[in-house]
C-alpha cells in the first residue's frame, strides 16, 4: 500500500517539473507528472522485489530521486522534439 504514497511523490515532482521547466505550453499537464509517477512507481517495485523493505531509507530516496531524475531529461526532449515538429509543420503548411 506504501507504493501509493511512491506514485503521489513521482507525480508531485513531475508536476512541479513540469511548470518549473520552459516550453510548458508545447506538452500536455499530465504527461510529465504520469513520467513521474511511473518511475517512481517502477523504482519502488525494484527495490521491493530485490528485498529492500518499507523501514529502509533508501525506498524512500529513491521515490523521491528517481521521478526527478527521468522527468527533466524527458521534458528537455519533449520541448525540443514538440518545438521542431511544430516548425517543420508550419512550413509544410506555409504558415509564417
Amino acid at each position: 500500500m506504501q507504493i501509493l504514497l511512491a506514485f503521489i511523490a513521482g507525480a508531485a515532482i513531475g508536476l512541479a517539473v513540469h511548470f518549473l521547466s520552459k516550453g510548458r505550453e508545447s506538452r500536455g499537464v499530465v504527461l510529465i507528472p504520469l513520467i513521474g509517477a511511473a518511475a517512481s512507481g517502477i523504482v519502488w517495485c525494484a527495490l521491493t522485489w530485490a528485498g529492500v523493505g518499507i523501514d529502509s531509507p533508501w525506498i524512500w530516496l529513491s521515490a523521491i530521486v528517481a521521478p526527478a531524475v527521468v522527468t527533466v531529461p524527458v521534458v528537455a526532449f519533449l520541448t525540443r522534439a514538440r518545438i521542431a515538429a511544430d516548425r517543420r509543420e508550419r512550413g509544410r503548411l506555409g504558415i509564417a
